[in-house]
């Protein structure tokens, strides 16, 4: 079976500090797959390679079977949600956990009722249309969660 996403060799480095170095990697559509590691360790910059906010210095990302290394972000089918700065202030809460379902333009109906799942799933159901900078901090820290 082919992986769903394949880095083979990959190497990034910011200025003269390599924060990977020739790395390689399978990761299968039939597991679950987490990231830990102390700071610095490239856990965010392996994320933002794969979305395609940053690129590789050498290497190359497969995703599905085809190199991604040159795609633009906005044209990848894949997402992520990091942990800081992830909402969008000028944004309700509805809109913010929209924004990715939007942008596949799903149906409204659809949207709607993923959007009510989430809310229920972190128990937020009833504040869709509070702006995110009126949510507690917990609360910011849900919205903010990779679960949605």
């Amino acid at each position: 079976m082919t992986p769903l996403l394949t880095f083979q060799s990959v190497s990034k480095s910011y200025g003269e500090s390599q924060v990977l170095n020739d790395i390689d990697l399978n990761i299968d559509s039939s597991h679950f797959y987490t990231l830990l590691g102390p700071s610095g360790y490239g856990k965010t910059t392996i994320l933002k390679l794969i979305v395609g906010f940053e690129q590789v210095d050498s290497g190359e990302i497969i995703y599905k079977g085809k190199t991604i290394n040159h795609i633009p972000a906005n044209k990848r089918k894949v997402n992520t949600v990091f942990q800081d700065y992830a909402l969008f202030s000028h944004l309700n809460v509805f809109d913010n956990i929209a924004f990715g379902l939007k942008i596949k333009k799903l149906s409204k109906q659809v949207i709607k009722a993923k959007v009510q799942e989430a809310l229920k799933l972190v128990k937020l159901t009833g504040f869709e249309n509070r702006m995110v900078d009126g949510m507690s901090g917990g609360q910011n820290n849900v919205l903010q969660s990779p679960g949605l």
